[in-house]
């Protein structure tokens, strides 16, 4: 049976909550949450790096925030 294709793979829905912590931490070390939702977006290879890396959400952000 074929999966719909809305529904996204385990992996895919693990990175996309990874990315909401990520938007966390960015406004709590000062982004407003355009401006985090912004970042990740306009930086969402390097993100996506990050997280097979197996950043936490708050390393990422630090390192982000750098």
């Amino acid at each position: 049976m074929m999966a719909k294709k809305e529904e996204l793979d385990p992996e895919t829905l693990e990175l996309i909550n990874w990315c909401i912590e990520v938007e966390g931490f960015l406004v709590a070390g000062g982004a407003t949450v355009a401006q985090a939702q912004d970042h990740i977006e306009e930086q969402v290879e390097w993100f996506t790096d990050q997280f097979y890396d197996g950043l936490t959400p708050e390393e990422a952000a630090k390192e982000a925030l750098a």
